[in-house]
C-alpha cells in the first residue's frame, strides 16, 4: 500500500535500487588486471592461489582485512526527511 503520492511498490523499489547500488559499488572496487606479486601495504608476498582466485589482487589477505574494516561513506541518503522533500 502506497502512502500519500507515491505508487503502489514505491518503497520496495526504493530498497532494489539500494541493493542495486550496493552491488555496483561492490562491484567496482573489485580489482582488474594482473595480480601483484607483494602486497602494496606491508610488502609481503601474496600467496599465488590469491593470485589465482582474484585477478588484479594488489593486497595480501591481512591487509585486505584491514583495509576492509574502514568505514566507507555512500553520501546517498533516499529517505529523506520531509522537510529535505519540500525544498
Amino acid at each position: 500500500m502506497a502512502n500519500g503520492w507515491a505508487p503502489d511498490g514505491a518503497v520496495q523499489d526504493q530498497i532494489d535500487d539500494t541493493v542495486t547500488d550496493g552491488v555496483m559499488r561492490a562491484r567496482a572496487r573489485l580489482p582488474t588486471g594482473e595480480a601483484g606479486l607483494h602486497c602494496l601495504e606491508c610488502g609481503d608476498d601474496i600467496p599465488e592461489a590469491r593470485r589465482l582466485a582474484l585477478p588484479g589482487a594488489r593486497t595480501c589477505i591481512t591487509c585486505q582485512s584491514v583495509l576492509d574494516r574502514r568505514p566507507a561513506n555512500f553520501g546517498f541518503n533516499r529517505r529523506g526527511s520531509k522537510d529535505s522533500q519540500l525544498k
